[in-house]
């Protein structure tokens, strides 16, 4: 596959991802939009993943490629049917650009647990992760409106949509799986987040949020590995 990804922010790359697509032999390209890069056109792409970022969908002013990305991502996943991967912004985003909403939300920084739903203990994308699991949260934005025809795949108590499916083959968690060693260590740096973080778990909150991550990376590595062998399965479907 030939994968086209969106960024907004040089450290918030595919992370562990990128490992698992060149062992199986794809491609990736990676369009940084914070720094001014433009996406190329759609035709020759395989699949769309849209990534993290410090900013929030609603912030066109602050950065007007948002307005855009909006319309790439409906014409990816509504108009050409492309498979699709959201993760944390790029989750939000794919709510908004199908006709959803985003919203300040309950903060949600650290380890926390997230549940299932019916419709994602028995679908395909979540396929094989226990009822209830762990993960890296770092949001202050949620869905507060789903797009028509979308299925919320598992949520918890502060955020009600941490995973959706829109269609046969458009997926997003609010959640990270990509993190590796460095994630937080280099999120941390990033301004937004490391005041995000600082607010939510106080001075040294970020060498403890390593440590715990760092506690469970295999756990969250092999995760990731499962889930991206469950998107891989639905791009391939019809």
């Amino acid at each position: 596959m030939k994968i086209l990804v969106l960024q907004h922010e040089r450290v918030e790359h595919p992370g562990i991802f990128r490992r698992f697509l060149a062992e199986d032999g794809h491609e990736m390209l990676a369009v940084e939009l914070d720094e001014g890069e433009t996406p190329p056109p759609l035709d020759g792409f395989d699949a769309l993943w849209v990534l993290g970022g410090p900013m929030d969908v609603w912030q066109e002013a602050e950065h007007p490629w948002l307005a855009a990305e909006k319309r790439l991502i409906r014409e990816a996943v509504a108009e050409r049917g492309l498979p699709y991967l959201g993760l944390c912004l790029g989750h939000q985003l794919l709510a908004e650009a199908l006709g959803g909403a985003v919203g300040p939300g309950t903060p949600e920084i650290g380890i926390m647990e997230v549940q299932l739903t019916e419709d994602g203990a028995s679908g395909v994308f979540l396929d094989g992760l226990p009822e209830r699991f762990s993960c890296l949260q770092w949001h202050s934005a949620e869905i507060t409106r789903l797009p028509a025809g979308a299925q919320v795949l598992a949520t918890s108590p502060a955020c009600a949509v941490q995973a959706m499916r829109w269609g046969n083959r458009a997926h997003s968690v609010q959640f990270h799986l990509e993190i590796e060693a460095d994630t937080v260590a280099s999120w941390a740096r990033i301004p937004a987040y490391a005041a995000a973080l600082e607010r939510a778990m106080g001075p040294g909150g970020a060498a403890r949020l390593e440590a715990e991550a760092a506690a469970q990376m295999e756990a969250f590595n092999a995760m990731a590995e499962r889930i991206y062998i469950n998107w891989l399965q639905t791009a391939a479907g019809a």
